[in-house]
């Protein structure tokens, strides 16, 4: 019998560490999609979403005038909450302080003090709440010469 013929082309590859990480990822797959409901693949156990349909919304309110008058201060922007957001949202807000900055009308980068209302309410209640959160903004504007209150809003599960 005749010994093999020589090997030619590159040598056989046995698998490295490159093939291990991948049959990782592959077997840690079902354990990350567990926690992404929406991008679960079929027949993936997913845990029980916890919580009722609330919707957020956080209103961004500044202090500076336009019109070069006194910041509003602490005590009137709390007497502002009191008078025109507590009775609307009497189960709870939040209020944080902070500082920001947005551009203008006039393109000008304004730098100031803010506040951070964050507001938290059923879906089931949206409607009523969207009409008192315009108010809120409509009034702070006026009261304060404002030219704008932020509002974004995000869809939440909320349990308490």
């Amino acid at each position: 019998m005749a010994p093999p013929a020589p090997r030619t082309g590159p040598p056989p590859r046995t698998p490295g560490p490159a093939h291990a990480t991948a049959c990782l990822l592959l077997l840690g797959a079902p354990t990350a999609y567990a926690t992404l409901a929406e991008d679960a693949p079929t027949g993936t156990v997913i845990a029980p979403a916890r919580g009722t349909p609330y919707i957020e919304t956080r209103l961004l309110f500044g202090t500076e005038r336009p019109d070069g008058g006194p910041a509003v201060t602490d005590a009137q922007f709390t007497a502002f909450v009191d008078r025109e957001v507590t009775p609307g949202f009497p189960d709870g807000l939040t209020v944080q302080e902070g500082r920001g900055q947005w551009r203008d009308a006039s393109g000008t980068i304004e730098k100031e003090r803010s506040y951070e209302l964050i507001l938290l309410y059923p879906v089931s209640s949206a409607v009523v709440s969207d009409r008192r959160i315009e108010e809120i903004r409509g009034d702070y504007r006026v009261e304060f010469a404002q030219e704008a209150v932020a509002r974004v809003d995000d869809r939440k599960r909320v349990d308490f």
